[in-house]
């Protein structure tokens, strides 16, 4: 069954000495907003680091991996796979397709792919199997404080050139023996920051989940990817990445009578933003004595931000859950 409550979340993380999402347009520098300098992550970053925890999980193979596969995989042509839901419901792979049998096709997808029943997607780039509108979904992430983007100079003592008429090994070393030793090594440069806490908004709705059975498993999935994505995905230009907190607003209703209160659940018992503006219920300010003990004047850990709980701002028919990394779970407050 679909779950039967609305969520709103914040999501924090963490960069140091690392690129947090690069921008290819502005070749591969940190992602930040031009006017305050603000670090930016898109969303699509954070729903490629769930996609891969779900695959490191679950695996690559879709037959073993359901209903817990990914549609978009690394490398990968997505018609493949909409040509086999096609093929799975007597439906039509080479293209077009009725009602029903765009229906039965997208339904297949649901349930095979965690991806598609989450984030939703589109399906009709090849054989038809319509659109999903997700349940889930994250804004941009932003700094909490601005951020300095770095390029850092590096030397890589080896070329890769292509070699005109080399087409042997023997030919590539006869042409490394004919070159000055310093043609033979290249520099570069590597995008960083120092260091950024970044936060993140998501939004869960149970009446989009209804038409993808979104189901408490997936969410409990989502939880556990959230919490651990960056320890799977380690790479040298992503610095030191890591979860520093989850905070899950779950609407719960209010009403004395049962069938409104289900109703209350799913609609929501309070607008997103009084839940998720910073300050209202959870406020991130910087420990001016943690920086003094580091001799430093501006963050370079999380350990110079304090997380302070105001529960009182809590409105009445929500209920807030913070992921606890002893117990691996969210714990009620």
């Amino acid at each position: 069954m679909s779950i039967q409550n609305r969520y709103e979340f914040l999501y924090m993380f963490d960069c140091e000495n690392g690129n947090p999402n690069g921008d290819p347009d502005a070749g591969n520098s940190p992602r930040i907003d031009p006017e305050d300098m603000h670090g930016l992550v898109s969303d699509v970053a954070l729903k490629r680091r769930v996609r891969n925890f779900m695959q490191e999980k679950y695996g690559n193979d879709i037959e073993k991996a359901k209903p817990n596969a990914i549609y978009i995989q690394h490398a990968s042509n997505l018609n493949k796979y909409i040509t086999k839901a096609h093929q799975e419901t007597d439906g039509k792979p080479e293209g077009g397709g009725n009602r029903k049998q765009v229906g039965s096709a997208r339904e297949w997808m649901c349930k095979t792919f965690y991806d598609v029943r989450t984030f939703g997607a589109v399906m009709s780039t090849g054989a038809n199997a319509g659109q999903v509108r997700g349940p889930v979904q994250f804004s941009f992430a932003r700094s909490v404080d601005p951020i300095l983007p770095m390029d850092a100079s590096i030397t890589r003592m080896a070329v890769a050139e292509k070699v005109n008429g080399a087409k042997t090994m023997e030919d590539y070393e006869k042409w490394e023996n004919e070159q000055e030793e310093d043609k033979l090594r290249t520099m570069g440069r590597k995008a960083l920051i120092p260091y950024g806490l970044f936060v993140a908004k998501g939004f869960i709705s149970a009446n989009l989940a209804k038409g993808t059975e979104f189901s408490d498993d997936d969410l409990k999935n989502l939880w556990e990817a959230l919490a651990n994505m960056y320890d799977h995905d380690r790479s040298a230009s992503k610095g030191m990445m890591s979860c520093r907190g989850l905070y899950v607003f779950k609407h719960v209703g209010t009403d004395t009578n049962a069938d409104q209160k289900v109703r209350q659940a799913m609609l929501g018992c309070a607008p997103a933003h009084a839940l998720l503006d910073l300050g209202k219920v959870v406020e991130i300010q910087k420990d001016d004595n943690a920086m003094a003990k580091d001799n430093v004047t501006a963050a370079r850990k999380f350990t110079h931000y304090s997380v302070n709980i105001k529960k009182e701002n809590l409105p009445a028919g929500v209920e807030l859950w913070i992921w606890d990394n002893t117990k691996s779970s969210l714990i009620k407050v």
